[in-house]
């Protein structure tokens, strides 16, 4: 009787794990849009609540009125997201794929170098970044967030990985034979394979991207230019009162565009997980 009840509880307790688990990931987030519907005497009162108030064109309002334009933050944000984004993973994974589909005698040490820069902070170089893209003229430019991208070690590694476990080597000697040219073989056959990873570094590339504040915000002078992180991270109020209805609706429009592109690339994760379940 006690080795048929124990399987039991111990589902029932996994179950109620996960669902404490979820609660834990939705509440802040639900939290947020609820005080975004609120005032700040409500918010002040009561910090936590699940009831939502009347109050949200009130705190749209008051963003208009503190210049918050949020047209302007998304465009902006999203010209440096997705090209960002675009960068990242292309040429991380053509990166890669040098990496793996080629043998070449500084193959080990060039990756080696690759881990190394991985180990240095970016906030270490950041002043000297600043004074290059000074010197160049490239302050108050959207390229100089987004050309950088294009080195990013930790899409390196993380899909030089994926390729060594899921990359068949046969078909790309079997395309060269055929007579396919190296770009296509690349651009036509490795990067379909590499859906499911790319679609994963495509989410964590956007979502840093979209809540960098440091590098936009020494870069980008002109208020035309503002990113949503730096519009939102102005959202102090005066200096007698902080309008918290109002940030928290700024953190809710700033966060909206990440949950939009996770739900657009889940599928191909969802599906890579399958097919690397049922690979032999």
């Amino acid at each position: 009787m006690v080795k048929k009840v124990l399987p039991i509880v111990y589902k029932i307790f996994q179950y109620l794990v996960c669902i404490f688990l979820t609660i834990m990931c939705i509440l802040p987030f639900l939290i947020m849009v609820v005080n975004s519907t609120r005032s700040s005497g409500e918010i002040e009162s009561h910090a936590i609540s699940l009831i939502p108030s009347s109050y949200f064109m009130n705190n749209l309002a008051i963003l208009n009125d503190k210049s918050f334009n949020a047209m302007t933050g998304f465009f902006n944000s999203a010209i440096i997201s997705v090209g960002v984004t675009a960068c990242t993973v292309y040429f991380s994974t053509m990166t890669a794929f040098a990496i793996v589909a080629y043998d070449w005698k500084l193959r080990n040490a060039f990756f080696s170098m690759i881990m190394c820069v991985l180990m240095i902070p970016a906030t270490v170089t950041s002043i000297g970044f600043y004074k290059f893209m000074y010197s160049i003229g490239m302050t108050n430019n959207f390229a100089a967030l987004i050309l950088p991208s294009i080195a990013a070690p930790s899409t390196v590694f993380f899909m030089r990985q994926f390729m060594l476990s899921s990359l068949p080597m046969e078909i790309l000697q079997s395309a060269r034979i055929d007579g396919a040219g190296e770009f296509r073989i690349f651009n036509q056959i490795a990067l379909p394979m590499m859906k499911p990873a790319m679609a994963t570094q495509a989410i964590f590339a956007f979502v840093q991207s979209w809540n960098n504040l440091f590098l936009p915000m020494i870069l980008l002078t002109d208020k035309t230019k503002y990113t949503m992180p730096i519009m939102v991270s102005q959202l102090s109020g005066d200096i007698y009162r902080t309008e918290y209805g109002a940030v928290y609706l700024g953190l809710l429009l700033t966060v909206l565009p990440l949950f939009a592109i996770y739900f657009l690339l889940s599928k191909y994760i969802i599906a890579g997980v399958a097919l690397g379940g049922v690979k032999e």
